[in-house]
């Protein structure tokens, strides 16, 4: 299957610009609970267990001082915090704080009610079948990531 722009009874299809909407949503969903899309991602990946800045950078695909400067930003907040790791204290894990589990759960709240309003105007079968699509690229995601990281 091909990814090329497809016909729609409304427009040109483009699943490069349905994602970016789609991602602009998220972030109108997160603004409810005062977080920008780098914070949530960064919590959610801390959620999976403890991390390093630099593995951050790395599974987000940017550089490290930008993630040390949202880091930054969610230590002050007391969403995260450092702690030097047993085995090596001149390394540093960042780990969720409970108000950062707390403000995730709401980020996920709040991102998951506004994808499910805006499925909803689809009607309840063809809305549950976007948010069932949405699980498939979930499932795409974490493929592909296993398989990259095994090459």
């Amino acid at each position: 299957m091909s990814v090329e722009q497809l016909e729609t009874p409304a427009r040109v299809y483009n699943p490069g610009r349905t994602a970016a909407w789609l991602a602009k949503q998220v972030e109108l969903g997160l603004a409810t609970v005062d977080l920008s899309l780098s914070q949530y991602r960064i919590l959610a990946i801390l959620a999976e267990g403890s991390a390093q800045s630099s593995s951050l950078a790395e599974r987000l695909a940017v550089r490290p001082p930008s993630v040390t400067a949202v880091i930054d930003g969610l230590v002050s907040r007391g969403l995260v915090e450092r702690a030097h790791r047993e085995d090596d204290r001149r390394r540093v894990a960042l780990e969720l704080t409970t108000q950062g589990q707390e403000l995730l759960a709401s980020a996920d709240r709040a991102v998951n009610d506004r994808l499910e309003q805006i499925a909803g105007a689809l009607g309840a079968k063809a809305g549950s079948r976007a948010l069932a699509c949405l699980a498939r690229w979930h499932d795409a995601m974490v493929s592909y990531r296993a398989a990259r990281a095994k090459s």
